[in-house]
């Protein structure tokens, strides 16, 4: 399956997702950083700590194979997180990303949200691009349960 020749869809998390999203982005923190307490809780229970809260995990795939995830975490009234962003390594450089991205930001914008924000590393250069090409803006740091964390955006819709 190669997304330059299979069809790419943008869908919500079904029941059996569970494991995509898991290995989708433990791959790419286990290449940059380790899986932190904050990851875990995601990535093992993507129900309890994302959806039944009010979030929702979005999925690119390619020829229904999921190689793109990523979760809108609410943090407030009108406003959500964009997190656990990830894009396979073998279908980066793609588009893949800017289209889940994007279906992330209108899904948001759909649900009434005023504010979106998220936090990066200043080493994932691409997808700070990524970010700031869809209109994330660069904020003074503020606390957070990742280490890794050094890199702050937010969207205001």
């Amino acid at each position: 399956m190669s997304p330059a020749t299979g069809q790419i869809a943008i869908r919500e998390f079904q029941p059996g997702d569970e494991a995509a999203f898991r290995q989708l982005n433990e791959e790419w923190i286990t290449r940059y950083f380790r899986i932190e307490a904050k990851d875990s809780e995601a990535l093992n229970h993507p129900h309890s700590s994302i959806i039944e809260p009010g979030g929702r995990i979005f999925f690119a795939t390619v020829d229904r194979e999921c190689v793109g995830a990523c979760a809108l975490i609410p943090t407030g009234a009108f406003e959500y997180e964009v997190a656990k962003m990830a894009v396979t390594a073998r279908c980066q450089g793609m588009g893949i990303g800017r289209r889940l991205l994007t279906a992330v930001v209108e899904a948001a914008r759909s649900a009434g949200a005023h504010r979106l924000h998220l936090e990066t590393n200043h080493v994932l250069t691409p997808a700070i691009r990524l970010y700031e090409s869809v209109g994330f803006q660069h904020v003074p740091s503020m606390p957070s349960p990742y280490v890794r964390a050094d890199v702050f955006m937010e969207m205001l819709l």
